[in-house]
């Protein structure tokens, strides 16, 4: 079995296309939809250079806030997630988006009327209630960091008001409007990855971003996630023809800790290490001290 071959910083580039003789180009895209820790918003030109220049249909199933298939623009596009209220946001961002800005708008409105965190709360209790994409899509923009936590006995949304302001309905609708356009080719699913990542055939690409390991146990979905269970589905993709690209745990704390995890041998082919920069999740823990130390490098790995 040949070892994966790791691709450092300025060289990356150049010796990704000693390999597959082409690189993708794509321009950055800074505008997020949804505030969401884990986010690849502002690395996602990055990971995607590193997809094949050609393939099929784009899945991605682990969604989020989706930064990569906003970036990426596919032509045809299947996006889907476990998180039944995030995916309703999706599906009513391509579908009626108007409704969209009108969620977001009223639950503006009545948190401008103040007080702040009293009003924050009242969404926050709705939601817990009920949960469903119009109070989800408030929160990620209005709560602490972003961080949307749960607890793991029974998924109480438990991340406090933030400190900063959440933007205005106007910014927001400019969001919606741009978004709208790059998801016109995406169809919006609710599912298991395995269940997803199982309708990909032969050349296409399959985008994996799940919950990490070592950082992200509070976050939703995280408790019952099985990286073990991931990388026997990304085999069996690798086995039928399937394109993986996996972003997981690289390194913590500057690069001083590296992330051990359950690989097996010969699975990837490529190894990339992305600086992601500080952790919005560790802030949050810290309290919002400073993270001088805590600076964050991912693992993208390929398995061709």
């Amino acid at each position: 079995m040949n070892p994966m071959k790791t691709i450092q910083d300025t060289a990356q580039l150049y010796l990704f296309e000693t390999v597959t003789h082409k690189v993708r180009q794509v321009e950055p895209f800074n505008t997020s939809l949804l505030k969401w820790i884990g986010s690849k918003q502002r690395v996602a030109h990055q990971i995607i250079s590193y997809f094949p220049v050609e393939f099929g249909a784009y899945y991605e199933p682990f969604l989020g806030s989706g930064g990569v298939l906003g970036t990426l623009i596919p032509n045809q596009a299947i996006a889907s997630d476990a998180f039944a209220p995030l995916i309703q946001i999706w599906q009513t961002l391509k579908d009626s988006p108007n409704t969209l800005k009108e969620w977001y708008q009223v639950r503006w409105e009545k948190m401008s009327k103040g007080p702040k965190v009293e009003a924050y709360e009242q969404v926050k209790a709705s939601y817990n209630k009920n949960p469903n994409g119009a109070d989800l899509l408030f929160l990620t923009r209005s709560c602490y960091g972003g961080v949307v936590r749960f607890r793991k006995a029974d998924g109480y949304m438990s991340t406090p008001c933030g400190i900063h302001n959440p933007i205005s309905p106007e910014s927001f609708a400019r969001r919606v409007d741009e978004w709208h356009k790059r998801v016109t080719a995406t169809t919006f699913l609710h599912l298991e990855f395995e269940e997803a990542m199982n309708l990909a055939k032969p050349g296409d690409l399959v985008y994996c971003d799940p919950p990490y390991t070592y950082s992200q146990a509070i976050l939703y979905g995280a408790q019952s996630f099985s990286l073990e269970h991931l990388l026997e589905v990304i085999a069996k993709c690798k086995e039928r023809g399937v394109y993986v690209a996996l972003s997981i745990d690289g390194t913590k704390r500057s690069g001083n800790m590296i992330c051990d995890l359950p690989i097996p041998d010969g699975l990837f082919e490529h190894e990339i290490m992305i600086d992601i920069g500080h952790s919005m999740l560790k802030r949050f823990q810290m309290n919002g001290k400073k993270l001088d130390g805590e600076k964050v490098s991912d693992r993208l790995l390929l398995t061709y």
